[in-house]
This record gives C-alpha cells, sequence and structure tokens, in this order.
C-alpha cells in the first residue's frame, strides 16, 4: 500500500531574507505541493524567535486557502496550552466556512518559544487547563456539540460550520499519544523534534492500543520527519551535512528540542533552572528518489503509518525546498498512478 505524502512548512527565514519573503516562498511551495498532488499542507507556530516566521497559523492559513483550491490545509499546530478553546474554535470555524472540506486543525503542547513569550501569551492566566481537558472542549465548540450539563451549555462557536475543520494531535511521547488515543482523534508523532526511534514505536503502540472509536473514526497514525531528496545521494548528503538537533535538559525534567546552541542557552537563563546542553546529528531521510522512497517504505512498515508529513527546514533555500518537493512526489508517483487507476476500476 503507497504513503500518503504532505507537507508541513514553518516559514523558515535564511539569512538577509524578509519576513515577505519568506512568506512569499510559503505560499510558493503551497500552491506547488497542490500541482504536484500532495494531500496536506500544514503551517506551524513559534514565538519570539528570528529563525522562523509562522508565529500565527490562522492567519496564514486563511491566505493559503485564498491562494489554493484543493489542497487541504492546516496548522502543524496550534500550541493550545496558550489559548481559550472557544477561540480557537471560533477562528476554525470560520475557515472552515470559507473552505468547507479543507481545514485542518492540528494541535500541540509545546510552548513554541521561549519561556518570556510562553508568559507573554498566557498573561493574565492564573491556572491553566491540562492538554487533555482544553481538546475535549475545543471538540465540544468545533463541532457545536457542548453537553447540556456543561457550565457554558447553549453556546456556539460561530459560525456554525457544514464540514468543522478536522483536529489532530501533535505530539513526540507516549503520553501525547495517549491523549490522542483517549479522546479518538489522529496522531501525529513528529520524528523531527524527537529522532528517538524507540520513543516513537511506544508512542504509536500506546495510541494504537488504547484508540476509543468516537464519532465512528478509526485510528489514524502519521509520522512527520525530516526528507532530503537531491539528484545524486553525494549531493544530499552535502545538503544535510550541517543539520543538527539541539536539545536542552532542564532540572525540572523537561527535554526541548530548539533551533541552536544560543536559543537553548537563552532558553535555559529564561527558565531560570539549571540545565544541559546536547547536540546530535539530525535524523533525516536523505538520498535519490530510489533511496529515499525505499527508506520511507521501510519506514512505513516499522511503525505501521499510512501518511507521511515531510519537513525540509534544513535545506538554506526555498529553490532546494521546492526541488526536493518535486523529486519525493516523483518517487512515488508510479504508485500513485497504479493505486488511482484500482480505485477507479473499483468505482466503475
Amino acid at each position: 500500500m503507497g504513503i500518503r505524502l504532505s507537507i508541513l512548512d514553518q516559514t523558515p527565514l535564511m539569512p538577509e531574507e524578509t519576513p515577505s519573503q519568506a512568506f512569499r516562498h510559503t505560499v510558493e511551495l503551497a500552491r506547488l505541493a497542490e500541482q504536484l498532488g500532495y494531500y496536506r499542507f500544514w503551517v506551524s507556530e513559534h514565538h519570539d524567535s528570528v529563525r522562523v516566521a509562522g508565529t500565527s497559523p490562522e492567519v496564514l492559513i486563511s491566505y493559503l486557502l485564498a491562494k489554493t483550491e484543493r489542497l487541504r490545509i492546516g496548522s502543524g499546530g496550534v500550541m493550545l496550552q496558550h489559548y481559550s478553546p472557544y477561540k480557537v474554535a471560533e477562528n476554525f470555524n470560520v475557515l472552515a466556512s470559507l473552505a468547507p472540506g479543507r481545514v485542518d486543525l492540528g494541535v500541540g503542547r509545546a510552548p513554541g518559544g521561549l519561556p518570556r513569550s510562553t508568559r507573554a501569551l498566557q498573561q493574565g492566566v492564573t491556572e491553566a487547563a491540562s492538554l487533555s481537558e482544553k481538546l475535549t472542549e475545543l471538540q465540544h465548540y468545533v463541532t457545536n456539540r457542548v453537553p447540556d450539563d456543561h457550565p457554558f451549555a447553549g453556546i456556539i462557536a460561530g459560525p456554525v460550520a457544514e464540514q468543522p475543520a478536522e483536529i489532530y494531535v501533535l505530539g513526540t511521547s507516549a503520553a501525547s499519544a495517549e491523549i490522542a488515543a483517549a479522546s479518538g482523534l489522529p496522531y501525529v508523532y513528529a520524528l523531527f523534534i524527537n529522532n528517538c526511534e524507540q520513543t516513537a514505536q511506544e508512542a504509536f503502540k500506546t495510541y494504537l492500543e488504547r484508540f476509543q472509536p468516537k464519532h465512528g473514526r478509526n485510528p489514524q497514525p502519521i509520522l512527520a520527519l525530516s526528507v532530503i531528496v537531491a539528484d545524486t545521494e553525494k549531493e544530499a548528503q552535502e545538503l544535510a551535512r550541517d543539520c543538527t538537533l539541539v536539545k536542552i535538559k532542564l532540572a525540572g525534567g523537561r527535554t526541548l528540542t530548539v533551533a541552536t546552541i544560543e536559543q537553548a542557552e537563552e532558553y535555559g537563563r529564561q527558565s531560570n533552572e539549571e540545565y544541559t546542553i546536547e547536540t546530535q546529528q539530525a535524523q533525516i531521510i536523505k538520498g535519490t528518489k530510489e533511496s529515499v522512497r525505499t527508506q520511507l517504505l521501510e519506514l512505513q512498515r516499522v511503525y505501521g503509518i499510512q501518511e507521511c508529513i515531510v519537513v525540509s527546514n534544513h535545506l538554506k533555500n526555498a529553490e532546494q525546498r521546492m526541488r526536493s518537493y518535486t523529486l519525493l512526489k516523483e518517487a512515488f508517483a508510479e504508485e500513485e498512478a497504479a493505486a488511482w487507476k484500482q480505485t477507479a476500476a473499483e468505482r466503475s
């Protein structure tokens, strides 16, 4: 069985590039993704960063919906811990009403920035609800199925969308997988953030074993990972050569992945905790069309997934990113054509 291919774009800010130019590249990439036949295109949420421009996925999603015609557009993801589930639902109900059947609402619980940005986003909040609690609230509001015994029974998160946004849970651990399973929602494991294969296997195992079917849904495990495709193996190796993961481990027990050592040091200073920093080579699926296809099919076998959401933030410019995504789609073109032919034959 083939793999469904999707894209997560973080609107990276390259040296000497303006935010306007970075967003223009994201729009160009979304339109290319639609032309090539990618299934969905997600944008991320980061705060207090000079490395990425995407701080408000809801705003960017609306613009991308207007610039495309068929492609599913969504968040990868909204950092729900910072926000009112009711307001998030209203935002995405507007989007789903503007583009019925094309909107995804990916939700994460990472801070999405430094401690000071978290404090700024949560200013005035004395006791934040857990992600599980907020996720339950979000589902009530997005579908406008608020229980009669709810404190806000009768409330409407307008507009009432004919086809509400599809909600996805994003994570990097078995704990997030358990939240997705208990909620009966699709689960996306971010291997490009936590590249521990054992943790990934544990997360997917937890998700599948504890999934609670709701509203007729089946489990939907998805893998998000970094991929670089080039014309030669040597070129792919060179493009990935300087790609590293920087992790900061705080004395309180949390481990976070950040973009640079400088950002890790700043995070440590702002957290007011003791910390250590660890760097490691980023785990990137890289190579030619043929070798990358083989690697992705092996990951499909290992993790039991049917969809990959691909990230190419490590590439140095927009042209390299677009070339890599073009080659990746070509790698699966024949298989996808055969699948479409089989589907058409079954329907006739």
